[in-house]
């Protein structure tokens, strides 16, 4: 039987679309609070994750993620 994929890998899968995922599509996805999507951010750079931050031409800010170091 195929395991459900963690909440983690599912933020990372998210992470790694072209154009990244805004905190509002991860709480979507995920249905966290805003404040623990963000310390999930924060725990993959730990992990050695390069998290990139930008903000697109609307002021919305969206996270992409580029290869683990």
């Amino acid at each position: 039987m195929p395991t459900k994929p963690t909440k983690t890998t599912t933020i990372i899968k998210l992470l790694r679309r072209p154009k990244g995922a805004s905190i509002a599509e991860l709480r979507k996805a995920i249905g966290w609070q805003d404040h623990s999507l963000r310390a999930a951010l924060t725990g993959l750079r730990k992990k050695g994750f390069e998290v990139i931050r930008d903000k697109n031409h609307a002021g919305v800010t969206r996270y992409c993620v580029g290869a683990e170091d």
